[in-house]
């Protein structure tokens, strides 16, 4: 495998790597911003409906966003990109959240970034996999204080919010968090 390093405008660097004959560098980095454009664009459109939500009925009303609202969003984005699109977690609260090996492993070297100090922003990572087949892309998603009184500790989430979340997710995992850990990432899945 050859090993490509791209540097991106704004971002810290993106390691890249791509089987030989594959996927050259300058078609990585075509297929890495439009990855990235299309986490963006999930990642906004599921920020929108979850502010919406927080507005009109506080964190119990988010809840249904990210159940029913969030694998809709990201399935309208998939079908209109063409790609698979998917929020994972080693922490899930939905069982469609687990990762599968390559995103495991991903979601640990984000771990390993942020423990050294990394921005929360440069959480991203491409590759070409399956003998040139498919792009893989992962942005990682960080908590804010918003997010801890859905995925916080007992101390910070509402015993209301706790009800519900027992009710609609009784083997959740997705609690214990401090602002600016990473939560999970979008996961991008596009056939070459």
């Amino acid at each position: 495998m050859k090993a490509y390093r791209i540097a991106l405008a704004g971002l810290a660097p993106l390691f890249l790597a791509s089987p030989v004959g594959a996927q050259g560098p300058e078609q990585t980095a075509q297929l890495t911003e439009a990855s990235r454009a299309i986490a963006g664009q999930m990642i906004q459109t599921l920020g929108g409906e979850l502010k919406q939500a927080l507005q009109n009925g506080g964190p119990v009303n988010a809840i249904s966003v990210c159940k029913e609202k969030a694998p809709k969003i990201a399935a309208a984005i998939a079908a209109e990109k063409n790609v698979g699109l998917r929020r994972v977690t080693t922490k899930s609260r939905n069982p469609n959240s687990v990762p599968d090996a390559w995103e495991a492993k991903v979601l640990q070297d984000f771990e390993q970034r942020l423990a050294k100090g990394e921005a929360p922003t440069g959480l991203e990572y491409g590759e070409v996999v399956d003998d040139g087949k498919t792009f893989r892309y992962m942005k990682g998603l960080v908590t804010q204080g918003v997010c801890m009184s859905c995925h916080g500790t007992k101390e910070t989430i509402p015993e209301a919010v706790q009800a519900k979340l027992a009710v609609e997710y009784p083997d959740d995992k997705a609690t214990g968090y401090q602002p600016n850990m990473l939560r999970g990432a979008i996961s991008l899945k596009k056939p070459l």
